[in-house]
């Protein structure tokens, strides 16, 4: 997978996907790219006016808690963002944003400040901050997750591929057929 890189925007920690997708803005649902406009405003007001295509939306504690909105990673990555890099991360809303194709990789933010620049390895797993000139790790992506991530999320891969099946070499721990 290709190296990403970008600047980081920072949210801080409890991000909530009620802090991602404002209620009042509820009745856009139907409609994502307006919707999109208004992703994380309760949390950064400026946050549509900063985001570029690549950026990366850097959490603390806690991110995407709350209830399990799928359109939540959606208008993140709609809005620009390459990629979430976080402390810890709910599950439902890990799962949901790869599904939606975009990664949420958990390590260590605090070194990372508003507006550095960033180069994340995902076959890797290290994050480079050009600006600070530290190297940060995380946990590898499954390459499982990787292929989905790849496909644009797991609609685009079974699409593309008529079924989700893993092959065994890449879900260590599991063998095929049980």
């Amino acid at each position: 997978m290709k190296t990403l890189k970008g600047k980081a925007i920072k949210a801080g920690d409890n991000i909530s996907t009620d802090h991602i997708i404002p209620g009042k803005y509820a009745h856009l649902r139907s409609n994502l790219p307006e919707l999109a406009k208004h992703a994380m405003e309760d949390a950064i007001p400026d946050f549509a006016s900063r985001v570029e295509e690549g950026d990366f939306l850097i959490g603390g504690k806690n991110f995407g808690l709350g209830s399990s909105r799928e359109h939540a990673p959606i208008v993140i990555k709609m809005s620009g963002i390459s990629a979430i890099l976080t402390r810890s991360v709910a599950r439902i809303f890990y799962r949901n944003a790869i599904n939606q194709g975009i990664p949420v990789l958990i390590c260590d933010t605090d070194a990372i400040s508003d507006g550095d620049e960033l180069e994340v390895n995902l076959d890797e797993g290290t994050v480079t901050n050009l600006t600070g000139g530290s190297r940060i790790s995380f946990n590898k992506v499954p390459l499982f997750m990787l292929t989905i991530l790849e496909e644009g999320g797991l609609i685009p891969y079974i699409k593309k591929h008529k079924d989700f099946v893993i092959p065994a070499n890449q879900n260590p721990g599991f063998s095929e057929g049980k």
